[in-house]
């Protein structure tokens, strides 16, 4: 039995994981096929509001329906890391606070259309330079990286079936002795972005060659060096298996741990968000 669905939002929360948009909905009867999107560059309007220091509330950004983006108790580090699909640890310089004041964000998004998660996250990259004054350089330098690679037998994944433009589909669901990851029509980069991003606490590089989507679900028992050190509690007799081996035996891959050269995001310049 699944717990409460609070535990689902706590994973999405300390994954940091935005929430895979669905398809966009049918258009309207009588509305022209060729109707395009809306200009997703920008939020139409946004507020940002400091979280009182040392509150209890969960993390999580997501969408709400079709038009309100939500980002509850985030740090700016944070922020940066979703909305450029980092891994936190590749976020240098920049003042201190960007890694220890918190905010929330409310913020609608332009037409009647829900925006995917790419377009969301290029509206988020804009608010950070609007109300931060966020800059920043890339500069290329050497981390701990985990390297994902194939194992020994080849890759155990299914082909997806769903249509070539359906965006993917990955968000964890918290059991009361196990995470699962049900994966739909995700590339081995979506896999590898989740994992650098929300799970692991160092940057992921894809050496697979894969190139297809696929579709599969993996589960595991998370441990303390998992989602910023903040995974859900799970007892220690449970059946599932630690991330990396049931990475190996479930989908025919394997990480490794290594150093590599990885291209850090270094911000020149962040203020405080100016106001709403």
């Amino acid at each position: 039995m699944v717990k409460k669905i609070a535990w689902a939002a706590l994973i999405l929360s300390l994954a940091g994981v935005t929430a895979q948009a669905p398809p966009p909905a049918p258009k309207p009867a009588g509305s022209p096929k060729s109707a395009a999107r809306p200009n997703f560059d920008t939020f139409e309007v946004a507020t940002i509001k400091p979280v009182v220091p040392g509150a209890k509330s969960n993390r999580y950004l997501t969408m709400q329906g079709t038009n309100r983006f939500v980002g509850k108790n985030y740090t700016l580090k944070l922020l940066i890391a979703a909305a450029y699909d980092l891994n936190s640890r590749t976020i240098l310089g920049g003042p201190a606070w960007i890694e220890f004041d918190h905010f929330d964000v409310q913020a609608l998004t332009p037409g009647d259309i829900r925006p995917t998660h790419d377009e969301q996250m290029l509206m988020l990259r804009a608010l950070l330079a609007d109300r931060f004054n966020l800059k920043f350089h890339r500069e290329q330098k050497v981390f701990s990286i985990y390297e994902l690679e194939i194992a020994k037998g080849g890759p155990r994944l299914k082909q997806s079936t769903a249509p070539a433009d359906d965006p993917a589909a990955l968000i964890s669901i918290v059991y009361p002795q196990h995470l699962l990851l049900p994966a739909r029509n995700a590339t081995m980069a979506d896999f590898v972005s989740l994992l650098q991003r929300a799970i692991l606490d160092r940057p992921v590089v894809d050496k697979t060659g894969l190139t297809g989507k696929y579709d599969f679900d993996l589960k595991w028992a998370p441990d303390e060096s998992q989602f910023g050190g903040e995974a859900p509690v799970v007892p220690a007799e449970s059946p599932a298996a630690p991330l990396f081996s049931a990475i190996q035996d479930q989908l025919g891959l394997r990480l490794i741990a290594t150093r590599g050269p990885v291209d850090a995001f270094v911000v020149d310049k962040a203020e405080q968000p100016s106001a709403n």
